[in-house]
């Protein structure tokens, strides 16, 4: 499961873009953090810490404890508005998380065993349909990844949600279905689908029956 990511702020009791722009001059982040049928909180946060958490990854599904002046808010960011020069966050929204809560997320799906699959060493191709798997969770069961065992796996066979072991409290959003994460393909199929994607359209006079004259 993922950890829990503490980081420091201040109240930033005013709201607005002059006011926002002024704390970005300091080296810090404006943020709000909304939620639990509580009024919005405007925030501060130091730029360099927030954009050593944005690096690491999976920002929108960290789980955070923000320490606003010694009071802490378990949060979960919902938007970063980025630079779009620099791709460096701006503003960021927060929501409010508690224990009973139950949040939407997006799980990245890890292969593994590729070396394992017959199917893929008899020249097969892996066709990933999902790279993510959206699902809903308590905040503190958010996990880091999905596994997905490709050991013994044949061409044809198919990868479904049902597959995977999910922990407990974790359940995909697509609830009417058994969808699909991942195929087993042949080669020569996917050789096919190339081919045709790069076949050249033909004249429009050839396919009208020729030129008039």
């Amino acid at each position: 499961m993922a950890d829990v990511v503490e980081i420091k702020a201040t109240a930033r009791p005013r709201a607005g873009k002059g006011a926002a722009r002024a704390v970005r001059r300091e080296g810090r982040i404006p943020a709000v953090i909304y939620g639990e049928k509580q009024e919005p909180e405007t925030i501060a946060l130091d730029a360099n810490e927030l954009w050593k958490i944005v690096q690491k990854g999976r920002f929108l599904s960290t789980v955070l404890d923000i320490d606003i002046d010694g009071a802490k808010r378990r949060v979960l960011p919902r938007d970063v508005q980025l630079d779009p020069v620099m791709d460096t966050p701006l503003h960021v929204d927060f929501q409010r998380v508690g224990a009973s809560d139950f949040v939407r997320v997006v799980v990245p799906v890890r292969f593994v065993n590729e070396a394992l699959s017959p199917g893929l060493k008899r020249g097969g191709v892996l066709n990933i349909v999902r790279h993510e798997v959206e699902v809903t969770c308590p905040p503190d069961r958010i996990p880091a990844h999905f596994v997905v065992d490709l050991e013994g796996l044949e061409i044809g066979r198919s990868i479904h949600i049902s597959s995977i072991k999910l922990p407990e409290g974790v359940r995909p959003t697509i609830l009417n279905r058994d969808f699909t994460v991942a195929t087993i393909a042949g080669k020569k199929v996917e050789e096919e689908r190339a081919a045709e994607g790069a076949a050249p359209a033909e004249p429009v006079a050839a396919a009208e029956g020729g030129e008039k004259k």
